[in-house]
């Protein structure tokens, strides 16, 4: 691997006009596809074999149009204090709106005047306009919402309360600024890092140019392939943390075959056969970690996992040809000044090895001893820590198990949901219309369940659905059971149940369960079957689905990425370490978001207004995500003390070579990550707030505690035995040389290369 890498970073450095210009070109044609692509498309929910979904399906069958996946919209209305919505000055205004809405766009389907569809409070304070639309949420336009919005504005200069919700109403974002405010961060981390802003802005500019490809890309097949909103935004977040953090380890590691005298080309070739083959196998482990997510069956999870894979995929490969090619264009100017003059006493002093080969030995023990001391000057807390950690492995390791242990206890009080517009930030017109739904109606009212009697089985339908409604009245926590409404052939009925309890709560959810037994019940009673189905059945089906698919998850991702470990490290108990140390970080960063989201710690600093069921999405996405990232650090810094070790030191000396040239490294990436995940909490969608919250604390947790405080300890009480591997096990196992140790075969540069000289390759002895 590492001589491949080698081969196409020298490639790419001495093509570097043609590999700039083929990068820019798919940009290019990425922004025209963008931009000619049709409509987004709405991403199609479904949950293969849950009963919710089987109810869905019947409905289409049995009830045509009613499980449409048209996008709708309720429009409440609220009287003043004193008055009802039953006053003549009052109904005239909501017909008036009713007939505006009907006729304010194309997309339209009906909406129903609440007069005639009784939806009115029973105390007459409230009422509610039901609107449905002939294309799926996605597909409203931009007319239809400014329609909407007109029409409610409007509305509210009578003196009226009014407020809509539902998914046909425009969501306004909040977090539209969170990309930047990352790059900024980002901007700021690989200034300080490098000492350089062509070193910083050379990272920067190949990891968005990799991100706007793939970005640009995934939004242009949205809509033939229905990906979704949240896949491009997913896709965006960790392409552009893993594109910023690869380029800064390749960067990295060219300043130091730099400063180590080797000529600039031949230091790129280095760093990508190197550093190179480190980011793609962590980039392997990420793509194998998001790729896996198909396991759990849920088609949009699939092709959320699958383009946020693409979208590493294309950082990885930029990485190890993109930025070779632009460390061509800029030279030695990646160099600090330190840097340089650093560079400049190594060159002198490879040359003069070169003119007197019986000095060698000694030329290079005077030359290795100050660079040792350079390096500890620039990075002197990096290397103190890691000193600490290595006179006291014992008492770091145990802190750092505690530590994460007991941020973890949280976890275990998890409950799972999926956001509906009670989640939406109080200041929303959806939130507003939710509350006033529940105020009028009861909390239950925004999370109707929909009971389904496939009587065809029956000899009297009729009197099963009277019986259905019949015993789902006298359950606990139902508020109403409206009468069953049969279909044209009278083989199928609907029976729709509004709960006592709000749509995510877990007295809800355990109605849907009491509802479901009932159904067993009345099936071996009367052969007809009970499917229960609206958008409270589809979360609780979702998050079973979700918990059930877990641990085959993690046993195909942690499994696969093991044996791949084991190859890149050659050893059995550092991948076994890298494993147990990513539970810990995921475990500790779960309880983390139940702390906040859950319990309320905290949540009014980073703007979370309502506390509740942690999203269903949640706990896979973080295995997945966290999972690959955790990895990313686990490479960058145990290869580079694989390499010290392989290269002769011993296991306490390659801990400190490790931490002196990729702690640094490591830290910088972290703190970048940290910053792109973290702006992406001031999104207003729940789920893109909580995914980027548990992420940017999953992060702080793995690279720093578990890679930079239990990794260093572990190794340490190790020693020699961190890197055994059985001899059957070693000859299996294909040797990826990631350590570069062919590389270490090629002869020294000759007298009078390096920076400034001319570039030309020095030859690999394979």
């Amino acid at each position: 691997m590492a001589i491949f890498l080698y081969r196409l970073g020298n490639t790419a450095f001495r093509r570097r006009p043609v590999v700039l210009l083929v990068w820019l070109a798919l940009l290019g044609a990425a922004i025209i596809a963008a931009l000619s692509a049709p409509a987004t498309k709405a991403l199609p929910f479904t949950l293969p074999g849950a009963e919710s979904q089987k109810a869905f399906d019947l409905l289409d069958q049995r009830f045509p149009g009613s499980a449409s996946d048209g996008a709708t919209a309720r429009i409440v209305f609220k009287a003043p204090e004193g008055q009802t919505m039953t006053t003549a000055a009052n109904k005239a205004e909501v017909q008036k709106v009713t007939e505006e809405i009907a006729s304010g766009s194309d997309q339209v389907a009906s909406a129903v005047d609440p007069y005639t569809a009784g939806a009115i409070s029973k105390d007459g304070s409230t009422a509610y306009i039901s609107v449905t639309y002939k294309v799926t949420a996605a597909e409203v336009g931009s007319d239809s919402h400014d329609a909407l919005d007109k029409t409610v504005e409007q509305a509210r200069e009578s003196g009226l309360t009014v407020e809509a919700g539902g998914n046909a109403v425009k969501v306004a974002s909040h977090g539209a600024a969170a990309e930047v405010i990352g790059v900024i961060v980002a901007a700021i981390v690989l200034v300080i890092t490098f000492g350089s802003l062509v070193a910083a802005g050379l990272s920067l500019l190949t990891a968005l140019i990799g991100v706007g490809i793939g970005f640009l890309t995934l939004t242009a097949l949205n809509s033939p392939l229905e990906l979704g909103d949240n896949a491009g935004v997913l896709a965006l977040m960790l392409g552009l943390a893993v594109g910023i953090d690869y380029a800064l380890f390749i960067v990295s590691r060219y300043r130091s075959e730099l400063a180590e005298g080797h000529p600039k080309q031949e230091a790129a070739a280095r760093a990508t056969g190197t550093a190179g083959s480190a980011v793609v196998f962590a980039g392997l482990t990420v793509i194998i970690a998001l790729a896996g997510l198909a396991v759990v069956n849920i088609p949009m999870l699939t092709k959320m996992g699958l383009a946020a894979a693409g979208s590493v995929t294309i950082a990885v490969i930029i990485a190890v040809t993109l930025v070779p090619a632009m460390l061509g264009f800029a030279g030695d100017r990646v160099l600090s000044k330190t840097g340089k003059n650093k560079a400049g006493k190594n060159k002198v002093a490879k040359s003069r090895a070169g003119r007197n080969k019986a000095g060698e030995n000694e030329a290079g023990k005077n030359e290795e001893e100050p660079a040792a001391a350079d390096s500890t000057a620039k990075v002197p807390m990096g290397l103190r820590w890691a000193q600490f950690v290595l006179r006291r492995p014992a008492a770091v390791l145990l802190a750092g198990v505690v530590g994460l242990g007991v941020i973890a206890i949280p976890s275990a009080s998890m409950t799972l949901g999926l956001p509906d517009d009670g989640a939406q930030p109080s200041d929303t017109t959806q939130r507003r219309a939710y509350d006033l739904l529940s105020e009028g109606f009861g909390v239950g009212f925004n999370g109707p369940l929909v009971v389904v009697v496939d009587a065809a089985g029956s000899d009297d339908p009729k009197t099963v659905a009277s019986e259905v409604v019949s015993r789902i009245s006298k359950l606990d926590d139902v508020a109403a059971v409206a009468p069953a409404r049969f279909n044209q052939t009278g083989n199928t009925a609907i029976v729709t149940t509004i709960p006592s309890s709000k749509p995510a709560s877990e007295a809800t959810e355990k109605l849907v369960e009491r509802i479901r037994d009932t159904g067993t019940a009345i099936e071996k009673d009367t052969g007809a079957r009970l499917l229960v189905t609206g958008q409270t059945a589809v979360n609780v089906d979702f998050s079973q689905k979700v918990n059930d698919s877990l641990i085959p998850y993690l046993a195909l991702v942690v499994g696969l990425a093991f044996l791949l470990l084991m190859a890149v490290f050659r050893s059995v108990l550092v991948p076994l370490k890298a494993a147990l140390g990513f539970l810990l970080s995921v475990l500790a960063a779960l309880g983390a978001v139940v702390a906040v989201f859950q319990w309320g710690w905290l949540a009014s600093a980073i703007g979370v207004e309502d506390t509740g069921p942690i999203m269903s999405l949640m706990p896979i996405f973080m295995v997945g995500i966290v999972f690959g990232l955790a990895m990313d650090y686990e490479v960058f810094l145990v290869t580079r003390m694989r390499e010290a070790y392989v290269h002769g030191e011993g296991p306490a000396q390659a801990v400190l070579t490790g931490f002196r040239d990729g702690g640094r490294v490591v830290t910088a990436a972290a703190v970048i990550m940290i910053a792109v995940f973290s702006g992406f909490i001031g999104a207003s969608g729940a789920m893109i707030k909580t995914i980027g919250f548990g992420l940017a604390v999953a992060v702080l947790f793995d690279a720093f505690v578990v890679r930079m405080a239990i990794v260093p300890a572990v190794l340490a009480l190790l020693g020699k035995s961190a890197w055994w591997l059985p001899t059957w096990l070693d000859k299996i196992l294909p040797n990826v040389d990631v350590e570069g140790e062919k590389l270490a075969k090629s002869p020294a540069p000759e007298p009078g290369s390096g920076p400034g000289a001319d570039d030309h390759p020095q030859p690999v002895r394979v």
